[in-house]
């Protein structure tokens, strides 16, 4: 049986690995063509110096049923960015979905350091990567997402908005660049509604990504083991659960009643009834709020 997203064309920027791979991943088993893009490839590595590359990215679309298409690109060159949209167009002729889940930052911020104290080169670096990449993705591609109506923009940030207004997150930098994003989906959602198209900010829980399970020195088959030394880690979701947000955003007829907002995978799974690869439907945020940052002790009934 045909997906529901067969057919479609879809730009994951920022997909080698974490949220960006599993929602390739999720577009691919729905049965989009997805282009994948980021700097880590099997010949050159990233400054991340971590194993994933977008040719492994590619190959798991395929895999799961769709065709993937690994384009490696560094998203802060505007040259490079407009080639990679200027293949997807020679190529397809169409973009139904644009992702924008450029990062590439977790060696480059500290914790709870004021601005002041922390390293002022690593904090613009991390601005670049965060903020201005998905500006120059955005100039580039959306030309060809408008093209068509009905395309769906997606701004992948850490926080909603509601938590991120009353949070201090992390330290001024990373604050700054989270909000940034959720604030440009706002900015997108006005100008590309009235254009037929869709932009929503997005973000995940506390997500298993491969960096965050090196972390704590676990695999994804026992992630439980970690529990013991952060027992909140319970509530933790794969990559693939925002994917499967992603994919059900990009399949709703009235995706138009999202548009310019901030949404969670945890807040979604709710309304399309999609769950993670285990079956349960973690609700991150506002265990984050309820638990979490109340101080209780972890306990995730009725949070997943």
């Amino acid at each position: 049986m045909p997906g529901p997203l067969e057919g479609r064309v879809a730009l994951v920027a920022g997909a080698t690995r974490g949220a960006g791979r599993g929602i390739a991943v999720e577009l691919g088993a729905a049965g989009a063509t997805v282009y994948v893009s980021g700097r880590s490839t099997r010949a050159r590595r990233s400054e991340y110096d971590r194993p994933e590359t977008v040719e492994d990215t590619a190959d798991l679309v395929t895999a799961a049923g769709g065709r993937g298409v690994a384009v490696p690109t560094d998203h802060l060159d505007p040259a490079a960015v407009r080639a990679l949209v200027d293949r997807v167009d020679e190529e397809q002729g169409r973009l139904d979905v644009l992702v924008n889940d450029i990062w590439g930052a977790e060696h480059l911020f500290a914790w709870d350091t004021p601005v002041w104290e922390h390293d002022l080169d690593k904090g613009l670096r991390l601005l670049r990567l965060a903020v201005e990449t998905h500006a120059i993705t955005s100039h580039h591609a959306l030309p060809l997402l408008l093209r068509r109506p009905g395309g769906l923009v997606v701004e992948m940030t850490d926080g909603t908005a509601e938590y991120n207004r009353d949070t201090y997150r992390v330290s001024f930098f990373y604050d700054v660049a989270k909000s940034s994003v959720l604030r440009m989906a706002f900015a997108l959602g006005h100008e590309l509604g009235p254009r037929g198209a869709t932009a929503v900010a997005l973000t995940p829980g506390w997500m298993r990504s491969e960096i965050m399970l090196d972390q704590f020195g676990v695999r994804e088959d026992n992630w439980r083991d970690a529990l013991t030394e952060v027992p909140h880690f319970a509530i933790s979701e794969t990559p693939r659960y925002v994917g499967r947000a992603v994919t059900a955003l990009a399949a709703d007829p009235q995706l138009a009643r999202w548009n310019g907002q901030s949404l969670s995978s945890g807040g979604l799974a709710r309304v399309y009834g999609f769950t993670d690869l285990d079956g349960s439907r973690p609700d991150a945020w506002r265990y984050l709020v309820e638990v979490q940052d109340a101080g209780k002790p972890a306990d995730v009934t009725g949070y997943r």
